[in-house]
């Protein structure tokens, strides 16, 4: 238990409190962010797609995988259109030019379909 940057010992005594605490306000160190030790690469390494399965490996190593019936434009296409494809949007994005269909990491990772009707 504390108060601002001391113990409820030095707020008892005056002196300590002054000089104390003041140094150690001073000279405090930044909060780390808890979240994790290093940001994550969304960015896209490489996209695979099956019969059935679309999968993007992403440069953190992490993979996603969906359903290809989720992106009706990548399903109905043939696979010789579907294995051509770019990485757009900085890095964070798909786009297939034969097909005219564009995905992003973030959507992938929300698990989100192509918005009905998209085909």
């Amino acid at each position: 238990y504390s108060i601002g940057n001391c113990s409820p010992r030095e707020w008892q005594i005056p002196a300590i409190h002054a000089n104390h605490c003041a140094d150690r306000r001073r000279y405090r160190k930044p909060r780390r962010s808890t979240a994790g030790a290093a940001p994550l690469n969304e960015r896209v390494a490489d996209v695979q797609i099956t019969e059935d399965t679309l999968t993007v490996r992403l440069m953190d190593g992490r993979s996603i995988s969906a359903p290809l019936e989720w992106y009706p434009r990548l399903a109905h296409a043939s696979a010789k259109a579907r294995a051509i494809w770019e990485i757009a949007g900085g890095g964070y994005g798909i786009h297939w030019p034969e097909i005219d269909e564009d995905l992003s990491t973030e959507g992938l990772l929300r698990g989100a379909p192509a918005p009905r009707g998209a085909a």
